[in-house]
């Protein structure tokens, strides 16, 4: 496979003001000023401009039959207004302070301490949350209430980008994807009583575990499970959801490896298959918050 081109920094300086451009533009108005804009840009890219529109509805009708049009069309669109009020958020998040925190997630101080207690059982807590809601407001959240958190993120091709990106995580303390001692450090934070955030991994390209996902079958990454087995680490599946206005942190279950087990990689597995049949149903009860348009998304079979 052919590396991309690299990019000029000619284009890159560009491409990094456009985007201070747009942060300038929507720092400048209310946090529910750039959240209205930003569902009725999703309305408008949808209804009007066609983004994606064709295989975003086939993808809901094939995993929903039962629904009807109209209602496929209100999940890709409400779909699409998340994911635009992400960017929001992700561009405003330098400033959420505690306070903003506390009136726009529900039940934090509650699920803030549940982690915690789990780490302080002396192994860490591994975080599985999927691209639902905000999936970044959960570790954001966490954060701020005084849990240390890691994550992994891969390196973004324009430099300058890259580095606002890592701004903009905040607190969170981010591993770049792909290093060579990536596992390592991420077994010695949580043997350290931290948390590691990770986003389940739908598109693997080579076979591992597969698993039936909304009316398809994904090849899903053992890895983020394999952090959970190496330390003796819960694994805590959960999923964010936007609610009027508000962020929803639903714990899902708690799940724990088994120490006795003979093959670390079977063992992962089993956790993998049994977080993705949680993820399921959770999607399955609120569709309209999954992600539906990135084609990552979109299942794809594996390379034999």
């Amino acid at each position: 496979m052919s590396k991309k081109k690299k990019k000029s920094d000619f284009a890159c300086r560009c491409e990094y003001l456009a985007l201070r451009g747009a942060c300038g533009l929507v720092n400048a108005v209310p946090y529910p000023v750039a959240c209205a804009l930003a569902r009725g840009a999703a309305w408008m890219a949808f209804n009007v401009l066609g983004f994606k529109r064709a295989r975003t509805l086939a993808r809901i009708r094939e995993t929903f039959p039962e629904k009807s049009a109209a209602e496929a069309r209100r999940i890709a669109v409400f779909s699409l207004a998340n994911v635009l009020q992400d960017a929001v958020e992700m561009i405003r998040a330098p400033y959420f302070d505690k306070q903003w925190i506390t009136d726009h997630v529900a039940d934090i101080q509650l699920y803030s301490d549940r982690l915690r207690g789990y780490v302080d059982e002396g192994k860490g807590v591994v975080i599985m949350v999927p691209h639902a809601g905000n999936w970044y407001m959960a570790a954001w959240a966490m954060a701020k209430y005084g849990l240390k958190l890691c994550a992994i993120a891969a390196k973004q091709r324009n430099p300058y980008v890259n580095a606002w990106m890592n701004r903009q995580y905040g607190d969170i303390d981010v591993v770049e994807r792909g290093s060579a001692h990536v596992m390592h450090e991420i077994r010695e934070r949580l043997l350290q009583g931290q948390g590691f955030a990770i986003l389940p991994d739908l598109r693997v390209p080579a076979p591992d575990v597969e698993v039936p996902f909304l009316n398809g079958t994904a090849n899903v990454s053992h890895g983020g499970a394999m952090f959970a087995v190496h330390t003796g680490a819960p694994l805590v599946v959960a999923m964010m959801r936007r609610i009027n206005g508000k962020h929803v942190f639903d714990h899902l279950a708690t799940l724990r490896p088994d120490p006795n087990a003979s093959d670390r990689k079977t063992e992962a597995a089993r956790l993998t298959r049994e977080a993705m049949a949680l993820i399921d149903e959770a999607v399955r009860k609120t569709p309209e918050q999954w992600f539906w348009f990135n084609k990552r998304w979109i299942l794809e079979p594996v390379r034999k």
